[in-house]
């Protein structure tokens, strides 16, 4: 008689980075994002290191430009969650959190011409899902990336 499998409890990798409210801080969150992902074994060039890179440069750019106030950091946080088995679907969640709370963002409508306000609308359109939460000071914007792990090669 043998023992029951148990499903293998999923994989949990987790990133958190305080930067300078600036354009090199928005730029250094992306950066550091895609190296965290390299070593969690999601190489730069893949669909989701695009994506995610994407992500965080929107989120981080909004957070240095909107979010900005003077003495303080945003904060970048990612965790990767993967499925318990190497076929299941994993979930890659970007949040990055600044100390404004009176600035919430919203896809705006479409402007003819415009040159700025599309940032949300690249979130809203890359994301599998996003949101905004407020904490004790300021907010937390958020968004999703769903993953799913190549089948392992046969005699792995």
């Amino acid at each position: 008689m043998t023992a029951p499998s148990r499903p293998t409890p999923p994989l949990v990798r987790t990133f958190t980075q305080r930067f300078s409210c600036t354009p090199r801080g928005a730029r250094l969150a992306r950066q550091l994002a895609l190296v965290s992902l390299h070593d969690w074994g999601v190489p730069e060039g893949t669909a989701l290191s695009d994506d995610a890179g994407l992500l965080v440069a929107e989120l981080a750019s909004n957070a240095a430009t909107h979010g900005r106030v003077l003495g303080r950091d945003f904060e970048l946080r990612m965790v990767l969650l993967g499925g318990g088995d190497p076929h299941s679907a994993g979930v890659l969640r970007l949040e990055v959190s600044d100390p404004r709370r009176d600035r919430r963002p919203a896809v705006q409508p479409h402007a003819y011409q415009a040159e700025a306000g599309y940032g949300l609308r690249i979130v809203d359109a890359v994301a599998a899902d996003w949101g905004v939460v407020d904490r004790i000071i300021g907010k937390t914007v958020w968004a999703e990336l769903t993953t799913l792990r190549a089948p392992a090669a046969p005699g792995r």
